[in-house]
């Protein structure tokens, strides 16, 4: 009896692992097919190396297209990406925060930071972000649209490119 017992129990627990399986199955197939003719993804890459630097202390350099996903108190580190636009003298910082409303977000910024915090249940998101170059505070414009927060600020300055061409032989 107790045998029979077993046996239904494990059999029950791989069903509902089969049924798990299935439904992730059929959430992929969904979002898949509304994928357009073309579309590609990626490749995402990130990584980091480890040197030794002065003092014998360890230096630690990330790379790739996908910076880290960190949680400090609680709340997650969005996906943000900052962008000086010389055509139009802007910089544009893009942050990826879904599942909050545009009221749940408090943006705060200074000529060379901004702010990001965002709640809603148990979505938490948290960044600071240090600009490149001196923004205009009072000419930002934000707009939240489809989990993604983009503010534009005018830079202080006129943004010329950096460095000096090199042409290589």
């Amino acid at each position: 009896m107790t045998d029979m017992y077993w046996d239904r129990w494990i059999r029950k627990i791989f069903e509902e692992i089969e049924e798990e399986f299935k439904r992730m199955e059929r959430m992929l197939d969904k979002e898949f097919s509304s994928m357009k003719v073309g579309e590609t993804f990626g490749p995402y890459v990130y990584g980091f190396s480890i040197t030794m630097g002065p003092e014998g202390k360890p230096v630690v350099r990330t790379f790739g297209n996908i910076p880290p996903v960190q949680e400090v108190e609680g709340f997650r580190t969005p996906f943000v990406d900052v962008m000086v636009d010389e055509k139009t003298n802007e910089v544009k910082v893009i942050a990826e925060m879904p599942g909050v409303d545009k009221n749940d977000i408090d943006l705060r910024a200074t000529e060379k930071r901004v702010d990001i915090r965002a709640e809603r249940g148990d979505r938490k998101y948290k960044a600071s972000v240090d600009l490149p170059i001196e923004v205009d505070v009072k000419s930002a414009k934000a707009r939240y649209n489809n989990g993604v927060l983009e503010v534009t600020f005018k830079a202080k300055r006129e943004v010329r490119p950096s460095g000096t061409k090199i042409n290589i032989e």
